[in-house]
């Protein structure tokens, strides 16, 4: 029997319709603003400019990510503190708004899944803002993507990634894969978990209702969500580890065993 913790049906929300209302020409506003921004900020020039000591394109993808959580109804709340530089960052996965999530807080690449590429929109912006693309259950694209991400650390950047390998309920944090914890031994850089949460205003606990319902599309969930009640999105920047040839296995267990503290779940 399958006992895992689905969104519950919700009861008759009266203010849905005018959340509509309200939310959807936001949305569009807001997803019409994002083609001339990346146009005006993903380029060369434009990371020679900095707005408050951080770079232009930097600074204006967390603005856009905070101002589209703001428009589905969540405000951003960060905990803890981000380590700068080359840092991998391992993160639970609950919705499609978690790489949002975590821009509003720390810039990084992601490593995310192929057929995010070819979302309207915002596989475009993905692209252009760095996003490492995985093929599910392809060996040789793993080992691809492993490659690009040591690259990536080497060079002094942040990559972010969900070793779950997709979305899950929100009740657990599910079993990492370790092998991506190979990159940071491999690059010489720390690990830093992030403990991310969707739910009422300071309950630091997780809101199942953001999860995606069984057979639920991208666009069934984002349009279910824009209607949902406003509520509070949490990164918790966690304790970072240190990673070291042959003990990744150890380094995913401690990663996920802090974030399910930190989100008061079950331990593993």
């Amino acid at each position: 029997m399958d006992t895992t913790l689905r969104p519950a049906p919700a009861a008759r929300d009266a203010l849905r319709p005018l959340r509509y209302l309200w939310r959807v020409p936001l949305l569009i506003a807001h997803v019409v603003l994002a083609v001339p921004i990346a146009l005006a900020v993903f380029n060369p020039l434009a990371r020679r400019i900095a707005i408050r000591g951080e770079r232009l394109d930097h600074w204006m993808t967390r603005w856009w990510s905070r101002r589209l959580l703001r428009v589905f109804g969540l405000r951003a709340v960060a905990r803890g503190a981000p380590l700068p530089g080359a840092v991998l960052f391992v993160a639970n996965h609950v919705s499609w708004l978690d790489i949002e999530l975590m821009h509003s807080a720390r810039i990084m690449s992601f490593v995310a899944k192929a057929e995010i590429a070819r979302w309207p929109l915002i596989g475009w912006l993905a692209t252009r803002a760095g996003t490492i693309y995985h093929r599910r259950g392809s060996a040789h694209s793993l080992a691809a993507v492993m490659e690009r991400v040591v690259a990536r650390l080497r060079e002094g950047m942040a990559v972010g990634v969900f070793p779950e390998g997709g979305t899950g309920p929100g009740d657990r944090v599910r079993t990492f894969h370790a092998r991506i914890f190979q990159v940071a031994a491999t690059a010489g850089v720390p690990v830093q978990p992030v403990a991310l949460w969707y739910g009422e205003h300071g309950s630091g606990t997780m809101d199942p209702r953001m999860a995606f319902a069984p057979q639920e599309s991208f666009f069934a969930n984002a349009m279910r969500l824009l209607g949902e009640p406003a509520r509070e999105a949490g990164v918790h920047f966690l304790e970072p580890l240190a990673v070291h040839d042959g003990d990744r296995r150890t380094a995913a267990q401690t990663a996920r065993l802090r974030i399910a503290e930190a989100l008061q779940l079950p331990a593993p």
